[in-house]
């Protein structure tokens, strides 16, 4: 299994509200329609009131493939490019960071 990992950072025109709000329910959902993805998780940022550390971004999505061969294929798709047009809808590309990566768990605690 490999994830591709993003990091977003929103339009500067949106407030956090709507940021989040298309990301989840309309680009979310365009997502979802992409052949051979296994798992899709967002994580949205959280403001804590006085923490001292500024995130670099607003966000991290995690797309879950089978294989390299299934993230590949996915990329050709044109529901991947369907999810590629609709960034600029919502979020600054040019403040943006991907990789691919395979986990490497060092800690699972039950809660």
């Amino acid at each position: 299994m490999i994830k591709l990992v993003y990091c977003i950072t929103k339009r500067p025109d949106l407030t956090d509200e709507q940021f989040f709000d298309y990301w989840q329910h309309v680009h979310g959902a365009l997502a979802l329609r992409v052949p051979h993805l296994r798992r899709l998780v967002q994580s949205h940022r959280v403001t804590i009131p006085g923490d001292k550390y500024q995130p670099d971004y607003d966000g991290m999505a995690e797309l879950w493939f089978d294989d390299p061969a299934a993230l590949l294929a996915a990329r050709q798709s044109p529901e991947w490019q369907t999810i590629t047009d609709d960034e600029p809808n919502f979020m600054d590309r040019s403040k943006a960071a991907y990789f691919v990566t395979g986990e490497h768990v060092i800690l699972d605690k039950p809660q």
